[in-house]
């Protein structure tokens, strides 16, 4: 089995924020989705005098490394986008058995699903190692096809990544989800004053004295209209939904995106967001949800923040308030709400042993349950309530 030998490089540094018009055209460098061509390779031709068997084509295969995080090391390192395995051996009078040809893997980050062009699942890669056939190599020459070799399946295929995290920063953009990330973990996002910093999953992880260790992804800003893919649309939403807990992230100030944009205040942006994911995918909301509110340290923020949780806490008559346009018709169930100032670490540590003590209490097998059996974990969240910390 061989490895197609090109050095894999690094996926690139974030694209920038470019266009005009109501809703500014997003660039981004970060490839989330690559479409490739594979071929089976040819069976080796049988020899009929001595009853020999050609080798079988090799195999092409997609294996997940944790060595790359971005299908663009792909792109960059095969830029023809094809992958075809190698030939099989014929037989010969010194050599029946016909060589196998050499199978091809093609290396990917975790978290990739592979899809044909009519839509069909073949399968996807989670795990480092993870290893999937997505096209077998040809039949070597034998008696059934007359001693001729058979051509390998050929087929174009769609590579589509979703980052795999345990919680996922959920926010409009400019609500401090990067700020949170590097107070909470450590790690070194890009971050700036304006809408759109984050262009692609950035990944931190939250580390415990007992060695305990939780990744949380930091996802580009949502704004209204994402479900049809406005903004970033998309290469927000699909990255949700392998996250265990949403963490919102919300400014409690609330939240404008251009003076020809409605300001939203803080209730309204989290009613949006949930209103956004229940558009492009429903059992988004059926997980586990913690409540940042951020900018504790900005003025009148105390007065807000009481303001805020009320309505939390009444939430079905809050949204029978609001527009349609922007009412969602299932709300999201908040386990924690816990104000902070990200920027100056306020109650970020507590904000880290609440996430800890979510993630223990839904831990994997009860979400699949909900996932299977959405009316059991909303009922017990229901009755548990909202707890503010």
């Amino acid at each position: 089995m061989v490895l197609i030998g090109r050095t894999l490089t690094a996926a690139s540094k974030t694209g920038s924020h470019v266009g005009g018009g109501k809703f500014a055209k997003i660039r981004s460098k970060f490839v989330d989705t690559l479409r490739i061509y594979v071929r089976g390779g040819p069976g080796g031709m049988g020899l009929p005098r001595q009853s020999g068997v050609g080798g079988k084509g090799g195999a092409v295969y997609v294996q997940a490394t944790h060595q790359i995080t971005s299908l663009k090391a792909v792109k960059d390192a095969f830029p023809e986008k094809r992958f075809v395995g190698g030939a099989g051996g014929n037989s010969k009078s010194r050599k029946i058995l016909g060589e196998r040809g050499k199978d091809v893997l093609i290396p990917v980050p975790l978290g990739v699903t592979v899809m044909t062009d009519n839509c069909l699942m073949i399968g996807e890669v989670l795990e480092d190692k993870d290893k999937l056939l997505v096209v077998p190599g040809g039949e070597g020459g034998a008696p059934q096809n007359g001693w001729n070799g058979l051509k390998g399946k050929a087929i174009n295929l769609t590579l589509d990544l979703k980052v795999i995290a345990d919680i996922g920063l959920v926010g409009f953009p400019n609500a401090g989800k990067s700020t949170l990330l590097k107070a909470i973990s450590g790690a070194k996002p890009k971050i700036a004053n304006y809408p759109f910093t984050t262009m692609r999953p950035e990944i931190g992880t939250i580390k415990y004295e007992d060695f305990r260790q939780i990744t949380v992804a930091d996802l580009p800003g949502l704004i209204e209209g994402a479900h049809i893919n406005i903004g970033l649309g998309y290469k927000f939403l699909k990255h949700v939904e392998r996250t265990k807990l949403l963490l919102l992230v919300v400014d409690i100030n609330g939240f404008q995106l251009s003076q020809k944009n409605y300001h939203r205040s803080a209730i309204e942006t989290v009613l949006l967001l949930n209103k956004e994911m229940e558009l492009y995918k429903e059992d988004l909301l059926y997980k586990p949800v913690v409540v940042a509110i951020n900018k504790m340290d900005t003025p009148g923020a105390k007065d807000k923040v009481s303001e805020l949780t009320e309505q939390l806490h009444t939430l079905d008559e809050v949204v029978k308030q609001l527009p349609e346009d922007i009412r969602p018709k299932r709300l999201l169930r908040f386990d924690h709400v816990v104000p902070i100032s990200a920027d100056k670490a306020h109650g970020v540590e507590k904000l880290k042993q609440v996430l800890r003590s979510v993630m223990d209490l839904y831990d994997d097998e009860f979400i699949q349950e909900v996932n299977q059996e959405n009316r059991i974990g909303l009922k017990s969240r229901k009755e548990k309530g909202i707890q503010l910390v």
